[in-house]
Formats: structure tokens, sequence, C-alpha cells
């Protein structure tokens, strides 16, 4: 049996036989009590932010939960709500009410924005694709007849091998950006979501680059506030904030330094990753997040860049409810920022206060490339 910790005591518990069927249920769902107190609520309820403990968020819904509970009628009703707790991004949800019969109201929701999102995205997505595989494999081509034609000549067959070798890998890394880029896209995050210490998933980041950045004589400069949680699929948040510290090390100059910083404002987690790099024009800014979109084409192709990285860190935010913003001035550097609402749970609250700060240091000697 599932036990309230509402304040009605009236209802102590919900059927087994209803909390399965909830379990299984593809819709985001919610319990409530006459008061509408949250009795239970799915994981997905609590990271689209319909529910802060016991407390409904939206009053649209709390509204029609008041409804049932007061004349037992079900209600069916589409609404446009902002998120909670930004309430930056717009909801279209489909929202379905009815009274279990016990003293429990039953809430089902479809998040109707996000399938039709996921269709439109589709669509372009298939053709950015087919214009951005063309390059690298049309280069691949003719680098292949280049070394025909110069079988006699070592020197020019080691050439364009080199060159060719490039090209694969930036084919590679393409690719499974790609294949990334489109999980994120249809998935939903909370298949695979616990309640994530965001400390580790910055140190297993910064653990992902550390030979990138000792190559290049940059120091990576971790600094926690104090521990901070959020519900989510680790694997995918250690994909956004790495491809960050990608970009960060690959648009800095040798010997600098990249710093990432955690902390908590207003139950808004915030990691930022600060470099000092080359920084990005002003005309630029509203655009790095695009698919495919590059700010220096050149330098892309010398760092191996797909276009894809900062796409990816985007849907990652989205996908947890969050958001990314960048601060940039060109010649000084560039912040960029994850905002992802706080998980303020039992694990939160009895975690230690303590402050943490790790340097990666860059490697001495020639190792610079």
């Amino acid at each position: 049996m599932e036990h309230s910790e509402g304040p009605n005591s009236e209802i102590q518990e919900i059927p087994d036989e209803v909390a399965r069927i909830l379990a299984v249920l593809p819709s985001c769902s919610i319990v409530a009590d006459q008061d509408g107190n949250i009795l239970r609520a799915s994981p997905k309820a609590s990271a689209l932010g319909l529910v802060n403990r016991n407390v409904m968020t939206v009053r649209e819904i709390a509204k029609l939960v008041h409804a049932v509970a007061g004349d037992g009628d079900s209600r069916e009703e589409e609404m446009r709500v902002r998120r909670p707790p930004l309430g930056r991004e717009m909801l279209e949800l489909r929202v379905r009410v009815a009274d279990l019969g016990t003293g429990a109201i039953l809430v089902l929701i479809d998040d109707l924005a996000e399938e039709r999102r996921v269709d439109a995205v589709r669509r372009d997505f298939v053709a950015n694709i087919s214009h951005e595989l063309k390059t690298p494999v049309g280069a691949l081509s003719v680098l292949a007849e280049a070394v025909q034609s110069a079988s006699e000549d070592p020197e020019q067959v080691r050439h364009f091998a080199e060159r060719m070798q490039m090209e694969a890998t930036r084919l590679g890394h393409l690719v499974q950006d790609i294949i990334d880029l489109s999980r994120l896209q249809g998935d939903d995050p909370l298949t695979h979501s616990n309640v994530v210490d965001i400390d580790e998933v910055v140190q297993r980041a910064v653990e992902d680059v550390r030979m990138i950045a000792v190559d290049r004589g940059i120091s990576v400069v971790v600094a926690s506030e104090a521990p901070t949680f959020v519900f989510a699929d680790a694997s995918q948040l250690q994909t956004a904030v790495r491809n960050l510290l990608v970009n960060a090390i690959a648009y800095s100059s040798d010997g600098t330094s990249v710093a990432i910083h955690t902390r908590e404002i207003n139950s808004i987690v915030e990691i930022m990753v600060k470099d000092q790099g080359i920084g990005i024009p002003s005309n630029d800014l509203d655009r790095v997040f695009e698919r495919f979109y590059r700010v220096d084409p050149a330098r892309s192709r010398v760092t191996g860049g797909t276009g894809l990285g900062l796409a990816i860190v985007k849907h990652v935010c989205q996908n947890h409810g969050g958001e990314c913003a960048v601060w940039s001035e060109v010649g000084v550097g560039s912040t960029f920022t994850l905002r992802l609402p706080t998980y303020t749970g039992a694990d939160a609250e009895n975690a230690t206060n303590e402050s943490n700060i790790v340097e990666v240091p860059a490697m001495n000697g020639d190792s610079r490339s």
C-alpha cells in the first residue's frame, strides 16, 4: 500500500491495484485528496514541475481537482500553461481528472507540446543530416582518388592518408553526435532518471576531458559551493557538461584555464563553464545552440567540431525542465550556464554542506599539440 503524507486524515492509503495501474500508464499521473494535497505523483509529474512536495504547482490543474472533488463528475481539458519553476517554457497539456470513489482524485496528464515538437524536429533533422554528411564523405572520396594518383610517391601517400584519417575521425564524431541528438529528441529522460548528485556528474565529465586538456596545457578548475541534487538521467547530464568542457577547451588558447562552478539559487541548480577563449560575437549568441551552426567554420574544421555539441546541451536541458544561457565577449571568453530544477527530497536534505574545489593541472613539458 502507498501511504499518504498529506494532512487529510480520512485517506490513509492508495489501493495496491490502483498503484500498479498507474505505474504502467504512459501518462504522467497524480493522485490527490479532496483538498488537493498530493498523495502520489509519478516521477514525470515531478520532472515537469507539476508538483512540489505535496502541493500542485499549476493553478489550472488544481482548479479541476477541486471541481471534481465538489461534484464527482469527471473532466477533461486541454490547457497551455507555463512550466514551473522557471516559467519560461510553455506546456501544452491534456488533463483528465476523475474521482476514484475512495475519497481520492486521479489526474492523468499528457504533454501534447512534446509530442508535436519531437515530430517537427525529426523532420528537420533528417533534412539537415543529409546535407552535413555530404562534406566528409565527399572529402574522403577526393582523398582516396589522390592516394591512388600518388601511389608512386610515399610522402604524398602518407600526407593524404593522414588527411583521410582526420576526415574519418570527424565523420565518426558526426555520426555519434547525430545518434546522441536523435536519441535526446525522441527519448523520455525519466525512463532512466534517478536522484543525481551534480558534483559527481561534473567530476566524471572532467575526467572525460582530462587528456584533451592536458595535451593543450589547459587547467580545468572545479568549484562547488555545496552539494546539489536534481532528478535526472545522469548520463545525459554528463554528456551535456562534457560537451561544454570540450567546447571551452577547443576555443581556448594553450596554457589558459577553464572553470566549472556549481551552485544553487532559489531552488535552481546552476552549472557554469567559463573559458578564456576567443569569445563569440554578439550577433551569433542567439544561434550558438542551433543544430550544425558554427561561429567559426574554419576553426571547427581544425578542432573537428560537428556543430552539434551545443544543440545536444540544449536538448538535455529541455528534457529536464531547465534552460541554458551564454554570456560572451570577443577576446575575453565565454560562460555557458545550465539551469535545472533542484531535487528537494530527503537525499538532498540530508546531504552534508561542504565546499569543494578541485583542479586538473596541465602537464609540464612539451605536451601541447
